[in-house]
């Protein structure tokens, strides 16, 4: 995700003139917060990363590790930025999958209203090695797109990340639903391609036969390559 977020959405805080990425929820570990300064520092010298957990336990076993444009605060959905500042990005992952579906959109709402003009709240979820992933983009009016992204190397069907999908989409996955349909294309575009052909040659013509089934879907090739799709958030949201 941090490397699809540099990629894809450097541009909302790069003309910033102190930008605020915030890592929601970190965990018990504060490696991600970590992780995030280092791979967003080298895209504007003065972005700095906030880890926000609830536990005051975490905030304090995490602060021998500020500093240098990473500092840990406690709090939850408030998004309790230190001085006040307006986060231009929200990383939430692995949280709101701790909730009831009722809640997730009370909680979008509440992070939204922190935002900067512009920014985004990401709320995902991945297995324990990140060989899974699933994301939705939030922006100030709302949701705005599905990024699903996977280790190619092993994959059996695309279908797999059912299981890491986002609490918004998770019970969801039923026949009827969008989200059923896409990861029914998807392993079905898998199983078509080419036997022989690598995992990621197979994977760019699973997308590609997405694309000539007409789903909406955001970025190219280059984003294929890693294991990532994008689709466009209104052919997926629940019916």
């Amino acid at each position: 995700m941090d490397r699809w977020l540099v990629a894809t959405q450097a541009w909302r805080w790069r003309s910033a003139q102190a930008p605020v990425v915030v890592d929601l929820g970190y965990g018990a570990s504060p490696v991600t917060a970590v992780e995030l300064r280092d791979r967003l520092r080298p895209t504007h010298p003065g972005l700095r990363v906030v880890g926000i957990e609830i536990d005051p336990e975490r905030v304090a076993a995490a602060q021998p590790l500020a500093g240098d444009g990473l500092e840990f605060v406690r709090g939850g959905f408030e998004v309790p930025v230190p001085g006040g500042a307006r986060p231009n990005v929200v990383r939430a992952f692995n949280v709101l999958r701790q909730y009831d579906e009722a809640g997730v959109e009370p909680a979008w709402a509440r992070v939204r209203e922190r935002l900067a003009p512009g920014g985004i709240l990401i709320d995902g979820t991945c297995d324990e090695l990140g060989r899974l992933a699933t994301w939705i983009v939030v922006a100030e009016d709302g949701p705005v797109s599905l990024t699903l992204s996977w280790r190619l190397r092993g994959l059996g069907a695309p279908s797999e990340i059912a299981a890491r999908l986002p609490k918004a989409l998770i019970h969801h996955n039923v026949p009827g639903e969008a989200i059923h349909d896409l990861l029914g294309r998807l392993d079905d575009g898998w199983a078509r391609a080419l036997p022989g052909w690598g995992a990621r040659q197979r994977f760019i013509a699973t997308v590609e036969s997405l694309v000539a089934a007409g789903w909406p879907v955001i970025g190219g090739r280059s984003r294929w390559r890693l294991g990532e799709v994008t689709i466009a958030w209104d052919a997926v949201a629940p019916r």
